[in-house]
């Protein structure tokens, strides 16, 4: 007789999503109070590195420390969670590209866009197409039965959005004809937010690691 046992994810991915929720979470709301205090910004029109604008924004620091621990609290909470996600090409290709994106987002806070405009545009790219890519190449690894399967089309459509903005955005930035550039932007960044919150449900409460022990009758 074979008996199954349900065991919880190991404290290191849970761990991992707490970090990766919390840093999330924390930009969400950063960015919400900035904005609040930020006469006459407007989400269809700013860039959201507006926020940090040392000449223009009141609450510079705290978008720009903000950014900065989302940077550091994903690529913490990557690296603990990293056995968690489905073993394969996918992980090893996906996540690094992540812990990319997760460095250049301290670095977008430490070049804000009027202290260094031609660091702060590379740094902001290497958020943007290395995240994009990163959840595109995941959802590959997501199929059944693994307990990510559910998540797989989650992490392909936002991806997909990621990148199909981007590949309008970026063109029309260097010619000035980019229409709503905050909204813009905001498809950018919103779906990896998004899916850093899903990510760290799923690793915190989602589907048990599951193993199986053999009896003998």
């Amino acid at each position: 007789m074979v008996e199954a046992t349900v065991g919880r994810r190991s404290d290191p991915a849970r761990w991992g999503a707490v970090l990766i929720g919390l840093g999330a979470a924390q930009f969400v709301v950063a960015m919400a109070w900035v904005q609040t205090a930020y006469s006459g910004y407007s989400l269809l029109t700013n860039y959201i590195s507006d926020l940090g604008n040392t000449a223009t924004s009141p609450l510079h620091e705290v978008f720009n420390v903000s950014i900065a621990i989302l940077g550091i609290l994903a690529f913490a909470g990557i690296l603990l969670a990293w056995r968690a996600f489905p073993p394969g090409r996918s992980r090893a290709v996906g996540l690094p590209l992540l812990l990319v994106a997760s460095l250049s987002a301290i670095l977008v806070g430490a070049f804000p866009e009027n202290v260094n405009p031609p660091v702060h545009d590379t740094v902001s790219l290497l958020v943007f197409l290395p995240g994009g890519l990163a959840l595109v190449i995941l959802s590959a690894g997501m199929l059944p039965p693994s307990p990510w399967s559910s998540l797989r089309w989650f992490s392909l459509v936002l991806g997909a959005v990621i990148l199909v903005s981007l590949a309008y955005y970026a063109p029309t930035q260097q010619v000035n004809t980019t229409w709503d550039p905050g909204l813009i932007e905001r498809l950018i960044v919103a779906p990896i937010l998004l899916w850093a919150l899903g990510v760290s449900v799923h690793l915190g409460v989602g589907h048990p690691v599951r193993s199986s022990t053999a009896a003998t009758p």
